[in-house]
């Protein structure tokens, strides 16, 4: 009787360890193939990299990756989202580091590594030159607020709980301010003068930072 309940719960070791040995193959895969096509797509462009190519240097077949991805684009989101995802949390350390207390300061600070952030290549070629036209504008934005929104709204909150600015709708300022950032990053991704660019960008993006402070 011992013996055969042994066995038995042996049996579902074994297959809880399967379990999770399949899940980290198939999480590992999913890296590899991100990994793997990140620098691809910053250097070469997402429509001059073939599939072929991602599966080649990730080391997985290609019905791996349609296992894990639907199509390219499907994987280009991902990389996408990796990028969008990585510049947030460094901005998120920058800020902290900074140690400013001022939420208008503390936007200023945001939308300033922002805006320089557009001098990375890898930045400009999958977030601002190939996700909105690979990914549509809609689906473009909805990911990146995703990553940056929460912050803006809890600065927002802040600033009129302390007083620092008026009372106005959250969800419509946040918004609104981070529609203003995304036009500012492709500003001067697109400029051929880009110092200057990122001169101007930045000086437009502080005063309307500024003017919510107006009563």
């Amino acid at each position: 009787m011992y013996e055969h309940t042994y066995r038995m719960y042996e049996r579902q070791g074994q297959m809880q360890d399967n379990r999770r040995t399949q899940a980290q193959r198939a999480a590992e895969t999913r890296e590899a193939l991100i990994a793997a096509a990140r620098p691809l797509f910053a250097e070469h462009g997402f429509g001059e990299v073939a599939l072929e190519t991602i599966v080649r240097v990730a080391g997985v077949t290609r019905g791996a990756l349609y296992h894990h991805f639907a199509d390219k684009t499907e994987l280009f989101a991902a990389v996408f989202e990796r990028v969008e995802g990585e510049v947030a949390a460094r901005m998120g350390d920058a800020i902290a580091v900074a140690g400013q207390t001022d939420p208008l300061q503390v936007m200023k600070l945001g939308a300033g590594f922002w805006l320089d952030a557009c001098s990375d290549p890898e930045v400009q070629r999958i977030v601002l030159v190939d996700a909105p036209a690979v990914l549509g504008s809609s689906r473009w934005s909805e990911i990146g607020n995703r990553y940056n929104v929460g912050l803006v709204r809890d600065l927002l909150t802040n600033a009129i709980e302390t007083g620092r600015i008026p009372p106005q709708p959250v969800e419509a300022t946040a918004l609104t301010m981070l529609g203003a950032m995304r036009e500012a990053t492709l500003y001067i991704a697109r400029a051929e003068q880009h110092d200057q660019a990122r001169q101007d960008a930045g000086a437009v993006v502080n005063r309307l930072i500024d003017a919510l402070a107006s009563q």
